[in-house]
């Protein structure tokens, strides 16, 4: 089992990763669709802004509030669909996932390692441990990297 400051650092290395994969692209790199049927790099990026605050509330009310909290749903088609990730500043989406990782990454570094266990109640998945919590958020990027390469080398950038 990794330690909190393993988990930690593993957490914020997805932000060095995120930045490196849409280094150099212009906006119109950024919103076109190379690939039919998939999502733009910028749409890739905001629903990463978007869905790290779900991840980070998560991991903060099974902390906070104890006694199995609820972790509820959120439907990533509906936040595509309605928050105009094509209006939105690819450099914003960015300093929004690095401030609020480093936030949770001091967090996460404090924890004692029994917290991990502690446990929150998704309202699809059921009871999971505040370290699948944790993974999850660690995974979220690196899940989302080949998609934007993918891209990238459809463009040939």
């Amino acid at each position: 089992m990794p330690t909190p400051t393993e988990l930690a650092d593993q957490y914020l290395a997805g932000t060095v990763a995120l930045r490196k994969a849409v280094a150099g692209m212009t906006r119109e790199q950024l919103v076109v669709r190379p690939i039919a049927g998939k999502w733009s790099t910028l749409e890739v990026v905001a629903h990463l802004a978007d869905f790290d605050p779900v991840l980070i509330d998560r991991m903060k009310r099974i902390l906070a509030l104890g006694d199995v909290p609820l972790l509820l749903v959120a439907d990533e088609n509906l936040y595509i669909k309605e928050l105009g990730y094509h209006d939105r500043d690819v450099e914003n989406e960015l300093a929004v996932i690095e401030s609020s990782r480093k936030q949770m990454a001091k967090i996460i570094s404090m924890l004692r390692p029994e917290q991990l266990e502690l446990t929150g109640c998704h309202n699809k998945r059921g009871i999971v441990t505040l370290e699948k919590v944790i993974q999850m958020a660690i995974n979220h990027i690196p899940h989302h990297l080949p998609f934007i390469a993918e891209k990238r080398k459809a463009m040939g950038v």
